[in-house]
Formats: structure tokens, sequence, C-alpha cells
């Protein structure tokens, strides 16, 4: 089995766009408050199918193949 996709390392990695919660076809990704009340995606390892289909519509992932 796939591991799990990682979504963001840091939370400047994550602007909270919910792109990735949108495009999971099995709904294994849910926005959850952080301290300060902002969104940031958390995917359920039960729930997940490993189609990293969040990582390739990551606004943030494609900058950092651009070399961001």
């Amino acid at each position: 089995m796939k591991e799990l996709p990682v979504l963001f390392k840091e939370k400047d990695d994550c602007c909270g766009c919910t792109a990735c919660y949108s495009i999971c076809p099995a709904h294994a990704i849910s926005m959850q408050p952080d301290e300060e009340g902002f969104l940031y995606p958390v995917i359920d390892s039960q729930k997940c199918v490993r189609c990293y289909r969040c990582t390739t519509v990551c606004a943030f992932k494609s900058q950092d193949k651009v070399g961001r």
C-alpha cells in the first residue's frame, strides 16, 4: 500500500484554500482548526485511497515543482 500523501510539513506550506479537501473522492480530508482558528487539512488514514489527487491540486505543491 502506498504511503499517505503529505499535504504540508509546516503550516507556512498551506494556505487553507480547501482545494485538497474539495478534490478528495473518498472524502478523507477534513479541515480542522488550529489553536488560532485557522483551518488546515487533516487526512483520515482509514478513508484515504492514496490517489494523491490532493497533492496534484495544491497550489503550494505546484510552486515547489517550479522552484519556489
